[in-house]
Formats: structure tokens, C-alpha cells, sequence
């Protein structure tokens, strides 16, 4: 796959000294900008489009809007952004954290960080903010920003009983274990897609049905399908994870690729979701993406129209970086 072109994403440089720019891990357009994150803030950002590049930043923590379960300075580690309906969605990972080890770590250090897990329990939300316009409100009448969050109440924690998750849910995103990294909504339909675990060489993808808490607008309940807090589905994606989701004309186009801490096949895919529980043979390859050594992470996209797919990299090549500050994103047409 070649890149049909390249458009620069321009960031301020609060975020660029928080790495927001080279740790993009959710882009979402709205047709005159895009809503942007990176997994090492709890914020979501707007660049707006101008003169055929998104500049004019805004940046919006997540604690003005919800309460998180961590308070308002933990990272949320946000994997998924959708939009739909006059909404803002957000997911954040869900996953434990194996910490990390680095060249200069004595063999000590580096085996006690190896056998450190940690859980930060903003990491485990998802987040509904009604948009009026391009800006994320509390309220807007009757719409109130609400969060599925809290122990016993999140994502992760209603897989406990899960025979194909729960086992799971103990070992860390980046050792196959629970890591979400998608949001998608078709109508009334919210799927999340997993890149990990992946069992048996079949990825995961979850459908919900969100809704606010009666007696709580604040907070989201997850409304029962066939009986349970979500649906399953597996798709046979040849041993990759899900990366990213998006919808187009009624189908979600799936980004899929290494569930582990690797280099390795980056594809695209598209898929038809049925009204019952789905197991996927055959997703429609759409394309291959490229995919650096070590940096050039496929980790967002978002359709910009009918034929044209934007592409965000995590942890991007050299290149990519530009002297104002910002970062090239790929623009690749669909065939």
C-alpha cells in the first residue's frame, strides 16, 4: 500500500512535551477536523483543518466532563475514539501493565520491573460526552456526559465469568491478555474490539449496548443482549489482534495486527456484523499496510469520506516528524 498523500497533524507544545504527537493510539474525523488521543494522557484533543493541514489545537481533560475512578491526573491510556449521533465516545485499554525494562536497568532492576504488574484503574472506562458542535459538554439539555467505570462495573470486570476471557484478564495487554484498542457505533450497536486476547489465532470483538443510569445520568449501564452484558464475536484475522475500528456505509473496517510488543503484519479489513453472535471465517482482506522496524505503529483511522482512510502511527518514523512541531499521518484510498 502507497500513501495516495500525507497530511500534517500540528500540535501545541504542552502536548508535544507529553508525547501525545509520537504516542497516537485513536483518531476519529468529524469533517471539518479530527478528535485525536494518545495512551499517555486523560485528555482528548481537536485539530481543526486548515489550508490542508489539522492545526489549531484544543485539548480537553476527561476529568472536566466525568468523574475517573483515579482522579483527573492518572493517565486513561485511551485506545478508541467514535463518534456517532451527536457523541463523543471513548474507551480506554483495560489492561494490566507489565512495567517496562530498559537498556541501562541493572539485571536486578530489570527482573523485578519484568515481574511487576500494575493496574491503573483509569485505564478501565468508557466514556459517552455530547458534542455541541466540535466541543465536548457536561450537559446539553437532556444529554449528560456519563462513564461506565469502577470495580465490579467495568468492561473488564463483567468478564469475570467469561469461559473465554476470564482467564485472561490476570496477564497483561502486551502478553496477550485483555487489551481493548477500538470503538465503533452502527445505529444503536457499539462494538469494542480486542487486541488481545486472541485465541487460537481468533481475535475478539465485542458488541454493547450502552445507556445512562436511570438513577444516575452520570453513569452508564451496560443494557443486557441475549441476556448478557455484551456479545460475542470472533473473527478469524490469521493470529492478529484488533488495532482500531471504524464504520463505513454500514460494514466496520477493521485494523488488525500484532496482539504482542512486535513488529510484524499490519491489515486492513472489512467486516459485516450480524444480528446474532458471529464466528468469522472469512473478513474481506481490504489491504496491506505498512509497518517500520521498531517505530511506525499503525494504531488509528478514521474514514475521511467514502474512498479515503486516514492512518495514525504510534511511536513514528523520523520522517514523519516535521520542524513545527507536528507529525505526517497517511491518507490511503480505498480499493
Amino acid at each position: 500500500m502507497l500513501a495516495e498523500r500525507r497530511v500534517e497533524l500540528r500540535f501545541h507544545v504542552t502536548s508535544r512535551d507529553a508525547r501525545t504527537h509520537t504516542n497516537l493510539s485513536a483518531v476519529r474525523s468529524d469533517g471539518t477536523g479530527l478528535w485525536l488521543a494518545g495512551d499517555e494522557t486523560a485528555t482528548v484533543e481537536y485539530l481543526t483543518l486548515h489550508e490542508g493541514r489539522y492545526d489549531d489545537q484544543r485539548t480537553y481533560a476527561l476529568a472536566d466532563f466525568v468523574d475517573l475512578p483515579a482522579g483527573p491526573d492518572d493517565e486513561a491510556d485511551i485506545e478508541g475514539l467514535a463518534r456517532a449521533d451527536g457523541w463523543l465516545w471513548a474507551i480506554g485499554s483495560h489492561s494490566l501493565k507489565r512495567k517496562r525494562v530498559r537498556r541501562d536497568h541493572p539485571v536486578g532492576k530489570s527482573l523485578r520491573r519484568l515481574g511487576s504488574l500494575v493496574r491503573e484503574e483509569n485505564r478501565y472506562v468508557l466514556l459517552r460526552l455530547p458534542l455541541v458542535g466540535s466541543r465536548p459538554v457536561r450537559a446539553d439539555g437532556s444529554r449528560t456526559a456519563a462513564i461506565l467505570s469502577g470495580r465490579g462495573r467495568n468492561l473488564a470486570d463483567l468478564m469475570a465469568d467469561d469461559p473465554y476471557l476470564a482467564p485472561f484478564l490476570k496477564i497483561p495487554g502486551k502478553d496477550n491478555g485483555l487489551d481493548v484498542e477500538g470503538i465503533a457505533v452502527l445505529g444503536e450497536r457499539v462494538f469494542v474490539g480486542l487486541r488481545g486476547p486472541v485465541l487460537r489465532g481468533w481475535a475478539v470483538l465485542l458488541e454493547i449496548r450502552p445507556e445512562s443510569d436511570p438513577r444516575r445520568p452520570e453513569r452508564l449501564v451496560l443494557a443486557p443482549i441475549d441476556g448478557e452484558p455484551y456479545r460475542m464475536h470472533f473473527l478469524n484475522l490469521g493470529g492478529l489482534g484488533i488495532r482500531d475500528l471504524c464504520p463505513h456505509q454500514g460494514d466496520l473496517m477493521i485494523l488488525a495486527g500484532p496482539t504482542m510488543d512486535l513488529d510484524g503484519p499490519v491489515r486492513l479489513l472489512r467486516w459485516s456484523p450480524g444480528a446474532t453472535p458471529s464466528v468469522e471465517h472469512d473478513p474481506r482482506l481490504v489491504m496491506d499496510l505498512p509497518h517500520g522496524d521498531g517505530d511506525d505503529h499503525a494504531e488509528g483511522m478514521s474514514m475521511l469520506d467514502d474512498e479515503h482512510l486516514l492512518v495514525v502511527y504510534d511511536s513514528p518514523a523520523a520522517w514523519r516528524l516535521t520542524p513545527e512541531g507536528g507529525v505526517l499521518a497517511d491518507v490511503v484510498r480505498l480499493t
